[in-house]
């Protein structure tokens, strides 16, 4: 299975349209989260993402409102809003967990998953599926200006018990391009150029 996956695009509809161009030779496309910024604009790039004729997997970001995307997915087949469930397509498993997690900035827009609650949903991720994730695991692709690591401490417990085939995220701007392991799963920080993988 070819996926083409990114995440934060927040408002490019550029961005949007240049994955829609390349979304041809997918089998599924994956967006991380963040369509939107500071909770404004969403339909900025799914308006223009809803030109693909592939399957679409996608959760929300700490910039998105959850029922908005709801809304904006409403009568497209093709889309595949996760948070907390999963889908199967080509006899592939995809696991979704959208918003903010681990380390979160206070502010008044941001959506925010608590660890807890966070470790709550992952617990119906299914084993070796694909897991798409707003925010990245603590302590792999999630390293800040500063040095903090910014990344949710379920999630890498979640990685380590049910080992995805890989964990797509984005959410921390300084460490898109970074990847890692954890056990047999690699894992990827997108950010809004696409990336190609085989699952």
């Amino acid at each position: 299975m070819r996926i083409l996956a990114f995440s934060d695009l927040h408002r490019d509809a550029a961005r949007a349209a240049a994955i829609v161009d390349e979304s041809g030779g997918a089998d599924v496309v994956v967006g991380a989260g963040d369509f939107a910024s500071c909770g404004e604009g969403h339909e900025d790039t799914l308006s223009v993402l809803r030109r693909m004729t592939v399957p679409f997997v996608l959760v929300p970001g700490n910039h998105d409102d959850f029922d908005a995307l709801r809304a904006a997915c409403a009568g497209w087949p093709l889309a595949h809003l996760l948070h907390g469930q999963s889908v199967l397509i080509g006899g592939v498993a995809f696991f979704g967990i959208g918003l903010g997690s681990g380390v979160i900035d206070p502010e008044p827009w941001n959506k925010v998953l608590d660890e807890a609650e966070a470790a709550r949903m992952l617990t119906h991720c299914p084993a070796h599926a694909v897991l798409v994730s707003h925010s990245p695991p603590h302590g792999i692709a999630d390293l800040q200006k500063d040095g903090r690591h910014a990344g949710s401490a379920a999630l890498r417990d979640a990685i380590e018990l049910r080992q995805p085939r890989i964990t797509i995220c984005g959410h921390v701007h300084n460490a898109w391009g970074q990847s890692g392991t954890i056990g047999q799963t690699p894992v990827h920080n997108i950010g809004p150029n696409p990336r190609w993988f085989v699952v």
